[in-house]
C-alpha cells in the first residue's frame, strides 16, 4: 500500500479482517511479523491517528484535553495552538463543558484535533464513521476532504462501509482475513463489485428498452443489470426519449469485494 501526500486512501474490510491491527502497526503500537512502514522516510514520527474511537478525558473540556495532549506530545500548548486546533476541525472555541456531553461527531472532531497537534504528514482514522448518524457522516466526510486539501496530508481511513469510503477516497484497498486482496482506484474497485445500477427519473418506467437490462421497477426508479461502460449509453438513450435522470447509483455487491482475486 502507498498513500501519497494530499491523497485520501480507503481500507475496506469486514469486522475482524485486520484493519485495526494494520493501523496499530502503522502507528508503531504493534510489531509486524514482516514488512516495513515508511512515513516520508522518517519511520512513524510524522504520523497521527485515532484507533477505534477517540481517547479523550471525559471530565475535561475540549480546550483542557488539547492542552493536556499537547504537553504529553511535547507540542506547543499555548492558547493560540488550542484555538487553531479547534478552528481546524470546526469546533466551538469557547465551549467549557466536559467532553462527556459531546455528541459522537464532536468527539471524533476533537480526536482529529488531538491527532493533528504535532502537524503529522500522515493521518490514520480507524472506523471514524462508526456510531454517527447520516448528518454526522456527511459533516465528517466534508471535514476530511477539507483537511486533505488544506494540509496536503496523506489520509488513510478504514471502514467496513464501502459506500461511505468511495465518496471521499481516490484509492481503495480491500483487506480480507489479514491480507490485502485488491488495490486500485475507487472507480475500478466499484466497477468490479457492481452488477446493477439504480436509475431514477420522472416517467422512467416508459423506457421499454430497459427490459433488455433485466429492469425492476421501483417507484420513480429502475434497477438494471448493466456494466459501467454501458451506463453512459443508457443515460443518453433515456435523454433522447425526453426522460431526465435525476440520479444513477451503483448497487454494490459487498460479497463480490471478497471474491476479487488478490492483486
Amino acid at each position: 500500500m502507498q498513500c501519497k501526500k494530499g491523497e485520501i486512501y480507503g481500507l475496506v474490510g469486514a469486522n475482524g479482517a485486520g484493519k485495526t491491527t494494520l493501523f496499530k502497526i502503522l502507528l508503531g503500537l504493534v510489531t509486524a511479523d514482516s514488512g516495513t512502514v515508511e512515513i516520508t522516510g522518517d519511520g512513524t514520527k510524522k504520523i497521527g491517528g485515532i484507533i477505534e474511537k477517540p481517547a479523550l478525558y471525559p471530565y475535561l473540556s475540549a480546550q483542557e484535553n488539547l492542552r493536556l495532549f499537547a504537553k504529553i506530545q511535547g507540542a506547543d500548548a499555548s492558547e493560540t495552538t488550542v484555538e487553531n486546533a479547534l478552528k481546524q476541525v470546526g469546533l466551538p472555541l469557547h465551549r467549557t463543558d466536559p467532553v462527556r456531553n459531546f455528541s459522537m461527531g464532536m468527539k471524533q472532531r476533537l480526536g482529529i484535533a488531538v491527532a493533528l497537534l504535532n502537524n503529522p504528514s500522515c493521518l490514520l482514522l480507524d472506523e471514524p464513521f462508526s456510531g454517527l448518524d447520516p448528518m454526522g457522516i456527511e459533516a465528517l466526510k466534508k471535514l476530511i476532504l477539507q483537511l486533505a486539501e488544506r494540509t496536503n496530508m496523506a489520509i488513510l481511513i478504514s471502514s467496513h462501509i464501502i459506500e461511505v469510503l468511495s465518496s471521499v477516497c481516490s484509492k481503495l484497498s480491500i483487506i480480507h482475513e489479514g491480507t490485502i486482496i485488491q488495490t486500485g482506484t475507487t472507480n475500478n474497485i466499484l466497477a468490479a463489485c457492481t452488477k446493477r445500477y439504480t436509475l431514477c427519473g420522472k416517467n422512467i418506467q416508459q423506457a421499454s428498452f430497459l427490459a433488455e437490462y433485466d429492469a425492476i421497477h421501483v417507484g420513480q426508479c429502475m434497477s438494471i443489470s448493466a456494466t459501467t461502460e454501458e451506463i453512459p449509453e443508457i443515460i443518453l438513450k433515456l435523454t433522447q426519449q425526453q426522460i431526465s435522470i435525476t440520479s444513477c447509483k451503483p448497487e454494490l455487491d459487498v460479497q463480490q469485494l471478497f471474491n476479487l482475486k488478490r492483486s
